[in-house]
């Protein structure tokens, strides 16, 4: 079954391209993986978040209870909680930081031009998913303190690609921050000591210095987490059709360049072979892709979830989709033309 191939990891992606099913099938694991008593967060950071429509209540940019599996039947059951990522929310809340630094360092003189550059630096390029890979970053980190899985439901493939390219680099960045930041202060405290002034120690200087630190700290433990086999993984979610199947050879390769372990594929919604001549003939042609994704990723555990009647809302139908995922086999032998 497929939480046989996730195993023991504290962090998993759940990604591919956009409509392919991927909020569903995330919190459907997430679901099953409570079941078996764990405690068990699922974050969206997709920007069109269907996460609170999925389970038809408000979830917001903090945890909060989705469902206890078990409560009050005297069997197994963990917990499961939810929350969709609000960038906006934690560029305002850095914003508010930063002002309050500069505030305490520059002269009064100076305070209105520091405005007018933090404001421009609330829509500046990359703001946004500077601020989503800092959330990413803090839920990773619960990981290891509060809950026993982390699953991330995520964007579309291409946006979640580049988030996932971010860590190392935005880690570089601040590391060169710090470095130019060191040059700066050994330049001023040699024209202090020219000077003969006494070489002042600000609180805000040390706090800035902190909070960077803090920052490269965070990325790099993030890019060691995505990176490291039995700690992490990603699971892509495609339907058997030529475009979806493409983006997923894909997103795989690219994947693979990254050192991001690919844990399994999931073809979702796959037709019936006993329900009617549309349904059998769209199977046939579902074997042909999945036969060709079998061919180019053959080490990479594949699990194919039917098409199911009705609409997937609400904790009974996730219930459901959790049966349907624990009771599929995965498999990476070749399957036959009829699936």
């Amino acid at each position: 079954m497929l939480l046989n191939a996730v195993g023991e990891r504290r962090l998993l992606f759940v990604g591919g391209k956009g409509g392919v099913g991927k909020t569903s099938l995330a919190s459907a694991l997430a679901l099953a993986r409570a079941r078996e008593g764990a405690k068990v967060l699922v974050v969206s950071t997709d920007p069109a978040h269907n996460l609170g429509h999925l389970w038809g209540c408000e979830v917001g940019d903090e945890p909060i209870r989705l469902a206890t599996p078990g409560a009050g039947t005297g069997m197994l059951g963990g917990v499961l909680d939810g929350m969709e990522i609000d960038p906006q929310r934690t560029i305002e809340r850095h914003l508010a930081a930063v002002e309050r630094t500069m505030i305490r360092l520059l002269p009064e003189r100076q305070h209105g031009a520091a405005r007018t550059h933090l404001e421009r630096a609330r829509h500046a390029p990359g703001s946004h998913e500077s601020a989503v890979l800092e959330r990413i970053a803090e839920a990773a980190e619960l990981a290891e303190t509060e809950y026993d899985l982390v699953v991330f439901d995520t964007a579309p493939s291409g946006h979640t690609l580049r988030l996932l390219s971010l860590p190392g680099q935005l880690a570089g960045w601040t590391e060169s921050l710090l470095r130019s930041r060191d040059r700066s202060e050994r330049f001023s405290a040699a024209m202090r000591g020219l000077a003969g002034r006494a070489e002042p120690t600000p609180d805000a200087e040390a706090e800035l210095r902190r909070t960077l630190q803090r920052r490269r700290e965070r990325f790099e433990s993030l890019q060691r987490a995505i990176t490291t086999p039995d700690r992490a993984g990603f699971v892509v979610i495609f339907t058997a059709e030529a475009l979806p199947v493409a983006e997923t050879l894909e997103v795989v390769d690219v994947l693979t360049a990254m050192n991001v372990p690919v844990t399994a594929l999931v073809a979702n919604r796959r037709s019936p072979a006993d329900a009617g001549e549309l349904l059998r003939e769209r199977r046939v042609v579902e074997a042909r892709h999945l036969s060709t994704v079998r061919e180019k990723l053959p080490e990479v555990p594949l699990v194919e979830v039917p098409l199911v009647a009705g609409e997937l809302t609400g904790l009974a139908a996730l219930e459901s989709l959790a049966d349907l995922l624990v009771s599929r086999v995965v498999e990476r032998a070749k399957g036959d033309e009829t699936g």
